[in-house]
């Protein structure tokens, strides 16, 4: 296997669950490295990781993975992304490449936008995933036909863009870019935003059943559609809706005018309201 067929060498990926373990699994696939390192802040899901066959070997540290590694993917939730991006980078080697799959980038970029070694680092927010974590939840293809999204191009070294690039085209992604603020305006209302709306709705209904107002298990699939990504993990969702609040909270009330009106029209039998709302 050439090197230019694989890409990287050795590809090490800190916190190996859906999007890094789905990567892996890709990368393995296509051939897109000759090893794989992983390293994961809970030990069971590290090891889970090896017997899954998702990376070739656990690191000690991630220290020892990033000190190996040509392309280090960073898969941490985006408050711990942001404290420890600048420590990687402090250490980076020429050509060695950094990309982060986080859901939020301004904060992130604001932590390394002076850092001498800021050039090494593609921010990337793959926009595929599904409500479950960690190794088990990796599947195979999840970012084929998918928009995987550059951000903020124009700090990054234009070799590693290219790589980063033809790492995702690889696995399927369409890629576009954007800056910080149209990638966190933009994913406040397409994916964060509608977080919120399940979980809130999420607990309506649960509130509903504790006052006994109804029995949730004769609910159908619109529900379950609906409330599928109240399952996703808090660690990970707590911190995106902090970092992006400014956007989310316009995003909320963007959605909570929409529902008053809804409610007006239902409230007032405006039957051409609520059809025009409808269309």
């Amino acid at each position: 296997m050439s090197m230019e067929e694989t890409l990287f060498k050795t590809v090490g990926i800190v916190g190996i669950g859906l999007i890094g373990g789905s990567l892996a699994k890709d990368i393995r696939t296509f051939g897109l490295a000759q090893r794989i390192i992983g390293w994961n802040r809970t030990a069971a899901h590290a090891e889970r990781a090896l017997e899954l066959g998702l990376v070739d070997e656990i690191a000690e540290r991630p220290e020892a993975l990033s000190a190996e590694a040509d392309l280090v993917v960073l898969a941490m939730p985006v408050n711990i992304l942001a404290e420890q991006l600048p420590k990687y980078l402090d250490a980076a080697r020429p050509g060695q490449v950094f990309i982060d799959v986080g859901s939020t980038k301004m904060a992130l970029l604001d932590a390394v936008a002076h850092h001498p070694n800021r050039a090494a680092f593609v921010a990337c927010h793959p926009m595929a995933g599904t409500e479950r974590s960690g190794p088990d939840a990796a599947i195979d293809n999840l970012f084929r036909n998918r928009f995987t999204l550059l951000i903020d191009t124009d700090g990054s070294d234009a070799e590693a863009v290219a790589k980063v690039s033809a790492l995702w085209k690889r696995v399927g992604s369409v890629l576009a870019t954007m800056t910080a603020e149209e990638h966190d305006r933009t994913a406040a209302l397409l994916s964060h935003m509608p977080h919120v709306l399940a979980y809130a709705l999420s607990r309506t209904i649960k509130e509903a059943e504790r006052n006994q107002a109804l029995n949730a298990r004769f609910a159908g699939g619109g529900l379950a559609s609906m409330t599928r990504i109240a399952h996703s993990p808090i660690s990970m969702w707590q911190p995106i809706f902090a970092q992006n609040k400014a956007f989310l909270l316009a995003a909320v009330d963007a959605f909570a005018a929409q529902l008053a009106t809804f409610r007006q029209a239902i409230e007032t039998d405006d039957v051409a309201l609520l059809n025009q709302l409808m269309k």
